[in-house]
């Protein structure tokens, strides 16, 4: 004789629906918490230790990414130029070309795609380097899977929010003597050819585009740079001082980018 519904206990008929109602808010919740992942991301890993790039894949792999390594500067460089990625992990100390030169080089060509590096160094000045050379973010070793973990969201949240509410360049730009030409990242000041770093060129490109607005040194960091810690804020007057002293005929007396007191630096709207 078949059992019918009535015949399973109530008590047990309770318990069971109470397991069925947990396990769909587990899911639930770890839908919630991971859907804005859901679009495979691709991530290289310039790293030549073995468990750390293993490690570091597993738990990319749960945020839905597409991870691919190399275990060399050198090679690595060449993959980030063959491949377009959406983050290039990048340890500093690597053979054949080390990860400080290997993320100026990635930067020459691409100023979009997010560098979270990665260092046995500790010391503040290791950490404003590796900034200033165009990393993203900077992760010191040890570090806990939770807190790479949260980087790693981080650095997809602040590229998907860019994407969306970012407004295109113009291909040009001319002001007062002053060419900037964005697509091939070349800068002339009447005529002549000034070098900038990747730094200094991304940030005359978003002043010269909005000449008036003033910018505060965190909201450059965070838009230049991509890293809002209020620790590294100097950065951005040591590359705004740098980039005076090549554009400005007297870097005391500045006519394009000015200081706006009390917030931060714009570019001059008057030329």
């Amino acid at each position: 004789m078949q059992s019918k519904k009535h015949d399973i206990p109530q008590p047990l008929r309770n318990y069971n629906k109470s397991i069925t109602v947990a396990l769909r808010a587990v899911l639930f919740i770890n839908f919630a918490e991971n859907q804005w992942v859901m679009d495979i991301k691709n991530v290289l890993i310039i790293e030549d230790d073995n468990p750390i790039t293993e490690l570091l894949t597993l738990h990319l792999a749960d945020l839905g990414c597409k991870v691919v390594s190399e275990k060399n500067g050198l090679t690595g460089l060449s993959r980030t130029m063959e491949s377009a990625f959406d983050l290039v992990i990048l340890d500093v100390m690597l053979p054949g070309l080390n990860g400080m030169e290997v993320c100026r080089k990635i930067r020459q060509n691409d100023r979009q795609t997010p560098i979270l590096m990665l260092t046995a160094r500790s010391e503040e000045i290791d950490k404003v380097m590796g900034l200033e050379t165009g990393a993203d973010d900077y992760l010191t070793k040890p570090f806990s899977v939770r807190e790479f973990i949260a980087r790693v969201r981080v650095i997809f949240r602040r590229s998907e929010e860019k994407a969306r509410y970012s407004t295109p360049l113009a291909p040009q730009i001319s002001i007062a003597g002053l060419e900037i030409d964005v697509d091939k990242r070349k800068v002339l000041l009447n005529g002549e050819r000034i070098e900038l770093s990747p730094r200094e060129f991304d940030l005359i490109v978003l002043l010269a585009s909005n000449p008036g607005r003033s910018y505060s040194r965190k909201q450059l960091l965070s838009l230049v740079w991509g890293y809002d810690f209020e620790g590294y804020e100097h950065t951005v007057n040591t590359h705004i001082n740098r980039l005076r002293g090549k554009i400005e005929a007297d870097a005391a007396n500045p006519s394009f980018v000015l200081t706006t007191w009390g917030i931060g630096y714009r570019f001059n709207e008057d030329l």
